[in-house]
């Protein structure tokens, strides 16, 4: 079994949990993005919201979450959330990432990088992004992500922070990742991918959609880790959540 470290930005509570979609996308996608012997074992570092300050004061508690997935077993160790590593930027949250290794022995990494890297894997470097998230956080991301050497060609927005965006049911949250990406990949002549940042809305439900519709990768959170792991060869390719996790 292999067991890694997912550090949310919300719930406390620690759990070792698969990592089988549930209750999202279309009836063709019924293979788990995981086998059952690769364990997420999750944490979170209780922020109250994705401003400067909300991350400030959260950040503080990364290093005992890290301690709680370790001792849980966790082979390595991801920082989750777009919103995080964006406030933090790129080079903070590297640092941040190198500290963390050296003190564990452990690979520290993030879904934001574990983006980027994909990105890369499949040769995009131009990029449109349906967010969710208000603007000065956007600005925030488009930064963290030319820092990782991406070109960000249009940022959509829906203006939201912590509160409105786990307000929103799940089937609030499809359409809403489907509507932005439709909106993001029209606004972005030239975009060879699309990212939609954010877990918790179930963007994952609409790669398939996306990617059919308009050829291009969509990149996401849910299928950042997982391709990290499939790139690895710790885990399977997986077949119809998208073109990045049957691409090892």
């Amino acid at each position: 079994m292999y067991k890694y470290g997912y550090i949310g930005p919300t719930t406390r509570e620690v759990m070792i949990e698969d990592t089988k979609p549930r209750g999202v996308g279309p009836g063709i996608h019924s293979e788990p993005l995981l086998p059952p012997d690769v364990v997420r074992v999750g944490t979170g570092i209780g922020i109250r919201d994705y401003t400067p300050e909300g991350v400030e004061e959260a950040i503080v508690r990364y290093r005992a979450c890290v301690d709680e997935v370790v001792k849980e077993g966790a082979q390595r160790t991801f920082l989750a959330g777009f919103p995080i590593s964006a406030q933090l930027g790129r080079k903070r949250a590297l640092a941040l990432f190198e500290e963390t290794a050296q003190r564990t022995g452990l690979p520290a990494s993030s879904d934001a990088e574990a983006t980027i890297e994909s990105m890369k894997h499949l040769g995009v470097t131009r990029v449109a992004v349906a967010s969710r998230w208000a603007e000065e956080l956007n600005a925030n991301l488009a930064q963290y992500l030319r820092d990782g050497g991406m070109e960000v060609l249009h940022v959509t927005s829906a203006g939201q922070w912590v509160q409105q965006a786990h307000a929103m049911s799940i089937d609030e949250g499809i359409k809403l990742s489907l509507q932005l990406g439709k909106q993001a990949i029209k606004s972005s002549p030239g975009a060879q991918g699309l990212l939609i940042p954010g877990g918790s809305w179930r963007p994952l439900a609409a790669i398939a959609f996306l990617e059919e519709e308009y050829g291009l990768p969509v990149f996401s959170n849910p299928t950042a880790v997982p391709w990290v792991l499939i790139h690895e060869g710790i885990a399977p390719p997986v077949r119809g959540w998208g073109t990045l996790l049957a691409t090892p």
